[in-house]
């Protein structure tokens, strides 16, 4: 059974519905409405047909097929430059320190300040996986693709990414930290202030949101407790990009609270190691584990197969990654190691 990435298209509508329906909240880049999906898919559209090599605001969805069902069983999105439309706020969580001479004491306070820090920079997000299908690797493929779109692409993203990992989530799909800081603001669950953003964008933060940093200490322990904290079903993707040289540094969501992870472009493992090379042979048998991608913008696609590399700018791949990629010997193939 083989699985391909390819750039999406409008037609993938219902199966991008079907799986934002099983997401559970607190994932913005794929909401369970049809309007806002199709607005995404056509925006895409737009991003692929523009070939024009500069960075700009941009947004392109992948999806994973499954090739011998044709079915969409996985989606990620690239966002080339955030904070355009509107503000891409987050909150920063930084130490004050304090002292008093007549006292001789020291009291450090933790502060949690609204910033747009991250804004021009570039993201990877929207990574949704089948429940059915989580297993094999094809989480890693989903990931470590995209790096790959952005080394074949490079000119069309920032020098910085990002990668906002979704915070805890209680049992009744609410959030502890938007209860204990924005929540009280708004007079909106998390639930309907999440699906609102997805839906309008966040210019209802910037009109309702405390401007005056919160101290922390006058948060609840539930609120405390979960920031910079990714949801359980996070740990392995955040566990993913520091394997791929992203770091927590110190911002989080203004949401759920969920820790935003941020590496310079060129730094990113699977950019940085990523080859570009002459395809010479489509059969061979045994070799090193890899990511392979070719095509440009709309036509990408990538897959897992083996490669061997010849160190002359040439690269041998197996018969059956050759099938799932569509090329043939002289193509260009761009690979990473698994």
């Amino acid at each position: 059974m083989t699985y391909r990435l390819r750039a999406a298209r409008t037609s993938d509508l219902e199966h991008l519905y079907e799986m934002a329906k099983l997401t559970g909240g607190g994932f913005t880049n794929l909401p369970p409405d049809r309007p806002a999906l199709t607005a995404k898919l056509e925006r895409a559209a737009e991003a692929f047909a523009n070939t024009d090599n500069e960075l700009a605001d941009e947004q392109f969805v992948l999806v994973l097929e499954n090739l011998s069902t044709r079915k969409v069983v996985g989606t990620c999105q690239l966002m080339t430059k955030v904070g355009q439309q509107w503000p891409f706020y987050s909150y920063r969580l930084n130490t004050l320190t304090q002292y008093s001479a007549e006292l001789d004491r020291t009291v450090r306070a933790e502060l949690l300040s609204l910033v747009t820090d991250l804004e021009g920079s570039s993201e990877v997000g929207g990574l949704f996986l089948h429940p059915n299908e989580r297993a094999g690797g094809l989480g890693l493929l989903l990931a470590r693709s995209r790096y790959l779109f952005v080394a074949m692409h490079r000119k069309r993203f920032a020098d910085r990414i990002l990668a906002e990992l979704r915070g805890i989530i209680d049992e009744r799909g609410g959030s502890p930290f938007w209860d204990g800081v924005a929540g009280r603001f708004f007079g909106m669950s998390f639930q309907e202030a999440d699906y609102f953003n997805a839906i309008n964008g966040n210019q209802f933060i910037a009109d309702l949101m405390p401007k005056h940093p919160v101290y922390v200490s006058m948060l609840s322990e539930d609120a405390r407790s979960v920031i910079g904290v990714p949801h359980p079903t996070g740990r392995a993707a955040m566990r993913m990009l520091e394997n791929e040289n992203f770091h927590y540094d110190g911002y989080v969501d203004i949401f759920d609270g969920g820790p935003s992870m941020v590496a310079r472009t060129d730094d990113v493992t699977s950019v940085k190691n990523s080859v570009e090379a002459k395809l010479v042979s489509c059969d061979l048998g045994e070799g090193e584990r890899a990511i392979l991608a070719t095509g440009r913008l709309e036509t990408f696609r990538a897959c897992y197969g083996a490669r061997q590399l010849d160190g002359e700018g040439g690269v041998a791949i197996d018969a059956a990654a050759a099938d799932a990629l569509d090329v043939s010997e002289g193509d260009t193939v761009w690979s990473v190691a698994r």
